[in-house]
């Protein structure tokens, strides 16, 4: 079994979930008492938050890449980073890291291609949905998947949501409401499936809240960790 780097702690309430779907993935492969190698970098998110919030992405991929080579000199065979929005620097972590590194954006798009669905919706913090090399462009590129993403009002009561109640542990029904009616919203515009590209988002979000098929970015990520680690 390889050693899964994870760079966690964007927030902690989805890296919990990442650790819980990971192990009792790798149980049920393996049977009995079974569970993942697996070391985690966790950072504090307000320091990583407050880079976002001003811009200061190079400074936030330095944190990262830092994080990175230390779970390879650590023993990490691979990596990946818990977050959506923080792939905005993948490349330089992997490259830094001198590690393979598991995409969030490509069991997203191998899901999406496997139902036959070639343009979907995008909710998650307004850098994924604006900065288009996050997610947006990787799913064009090598998946040919169109993304619609939701009006400059709703991006912005997205992040909203996130910061202050997904990632402070609350999951209000308000909340709830205003993420279906944005999926109505991009349903008219053409959507034929809803990716949850924030991985917070599913902790509020099951697929009945939806009437078009959802992308759990959370839980595509993390079985295909369990995938990459347990392979030949």
């Amino acid at each position: 079994m390889k050693t899964i780097g994870m760079l966690g702690g964007m927030s902690w309430e989805s890296s919990a979930v990442y650790y819980r779907l990971v192990n009792r993935a790798v149980q049920q492969r393996l049977g009995g008492v079974r569970s993942a190698k697996l070391l985690i970098h966790s950072f504090d998110f307000g320091e990583v938050e407050t880079l976002q919030d001003a811009g200061r992405w190079d400074a936030a991929s330095t944190l990262l890449e830092d994080a990175g080579r230390g779970l390879a000199s650590a023993g990490a065979d691979f990596l990946m980073i818990c977050c959506n929005t923080m792939h905005l620097m993948s490349e330089a972590v992997e490259r830094a890291a001198e590690r393979p590194l598991l995409h969030i954006a490509d069991p997203l798009g191998r899901a999406i291609r496997t139902q036959g669905l070639n343009r979907v919706g995008l909710v998650g913090s307004r850098y994924t949905m604006e900065k288009g090399g996050i997610v947006i462009a990787r799913l064009k590129d090598r998946f040919d998947v169109d993304v619609v993403v939701p009006d400059a009002e709703d991006r912005a009561e997205l992040h909203r949501i996130i910061i202050e109640e997904l990632c402070r542990g609350r999951f209000l029904d308000g909340a709830r409401q205003t993420h279906r009616a944005i999926f109505e919203r991009l349903k008219a515009r053409g959507a034929q499936g809803i990716v949850l590209g924030c991985t917070e988002i599913p902790l509020l979000i099951q697929p009945e809240d939806c009437d078009l098929p959802t992308f759990d970015t959370t839980a595509l990520h993390a079985l295909a960790a369990v995938d990459m680690a347990l392979e030949a």
